[in-house]
């Protein structure tokens, strides 16, 4: 009885160290690093040319066919937003849940963080330049083929009359 455990127990110990193999492999596999490199670097002279100023911005979103999307936390969201924006936290971004969120892959869609936002209190504290979230919403957006966005340029005062900034939910 005891050889035949042990036997069992072997394999069993055996079977589980190669499915963990497989796992991290696998894991591997789903993280590329390099190609999102490379995807940055594809938007980077493009992301330039879709930087708008708050007038632009605001004739834009009065368009229809227009979108501003907020991508900040849902707490964030909740607390206040440009009056008119839909939510979708930048980490729930997936090809379901953006087709859930966006009409269609040429929809216009206008951007903007916390960044943008002189004030440093909450819900718009100011993040490092260099990881301001407008960035990678943008090279998210355009690698998950929705091209049309536009990214508001400059620093506001949220009580700026242009900003048109709400506190509470709107659309989530």
């Amino acid at each position: 009885m005891g050889v035949k455990r042990n036997v069992i127990l072997g394999i069993l110990t055996l079977a589980t160290f190669i499915g963990c193999g497989l796992l991290a492999q696998a894991q591997e596999d789903q993280v590329d690093y390099d190609g999102f490199v490379a995807l940055a670097d594809e938007v980077s002279a493009y992301r330039v040319t879709r930087l708008v100023d708050l007038e632009t911005f605001n004739q834009m979103k009065a368009e229809g066919g227009t979108l501003v999307l907020d991508t900040r936390s849902q707490a964030a969201y909740l607390m206040g937003h440009i009056d008119g924006a839909i939510h979708l936290n930048f980490s729930d971004f997936t090809d379901a849940k953006l087709a859930e969120t966006i009409p269609s892959k040429t929809t216009r869609i206008l951007i903007y963080c916390n960044n943008n936002f002189v004030d440093d209190v909450a819900p718009v504290p100011v993040k490092r330049m260099e990881l301001a979230l407008n960035v990678p919403t943008f090279i998210n957006l355009y690698g998950y083929g929705y091209q049309n966005i536009y990214e508001l340029d400059g620093s506001y005062q949220m009580a700026d009359p242009n900003i048109h900034w709400v506190s509470g939910a709107a659309s989530l």
